[in-house]
């Protein structure tokens, strides 16, 4: 073992070393000069298997809370356009569409609005405007998104998402 000051030009630096043998051999005795090749495949496989599992399901679970918002969004809605009426005796028309809910609409005497929040109607979760018709072929309004698909596309498995169905997909199942 060396120890003792070395004088490099005005610095002094301590020497402190141990044989060169020994401590390569007490390293690799504690594992600590890394992870081999396999090791660190086995570690890639075992993460690779778990996202591979885990993320359909948790892609499953985001399209199905979209759906489910869109539900609760139509449901609000309806509840806004049922205020919108006690007000002003008639729902809006189709050409006023959902923005009466938000804005004075021309002729609306009665308006006692806003009745929703904020100064713009919320896009579906898709980022979608939502339709709206009055009067409706399944009611005295129709409601609804496209969905997944938005307009003109395949909306998929879950189809448009409308008023006249909303009532049911956002009711537990105990209380229909």
């Amino acid at each position: 073992m060396t120890k003792g000051f070395l004088n490099w030009g005005n610095r002094y630096f301590w020497l402190h070393s141990k044989p060169a043998g020994r401590a390569r051999g007490a390293a690799r005795a504690r594992g600590s000069e890394g992870y081999s090749l396999i090791e660190l495949l086995v570690v890639l496989a075992i993460i690779g298997l778990i996202v591979g599992l885990v993320g359909p399901r948790v892609l499953g679970y985001l399209e199905t809370s979209k759906v489910k918002s869109a539900h609760v969004q139509i449901d609000g809605f309806s509840k806004a356009l049922d205020l919108y009426f006690i007000d002003a005796g008639r729902y809006p028309a189709t050409s006023e569409g959902l923005d009466a809910l938000v804005h004075k609409p021309g002729g609306g005497e009665s308006w006692a609005g806003p009745y929703l929040k904020g100064d713009k109607v919320p896009n579906d979760p898709w980022g979608n405007r939502y339709n709206y018709r009055a009067p409706g072929e399944h009611g005295r309004y129709d409601l609804y998104s496209y969905g997944a698909g938005g307009p003109g596309g395949s909306a998929g498995k879950e189809g448009a998402i409308a008023n006249w169905d909303t009532a049911a997909a956002i009711t537990p199942a105990g209380q229909r």
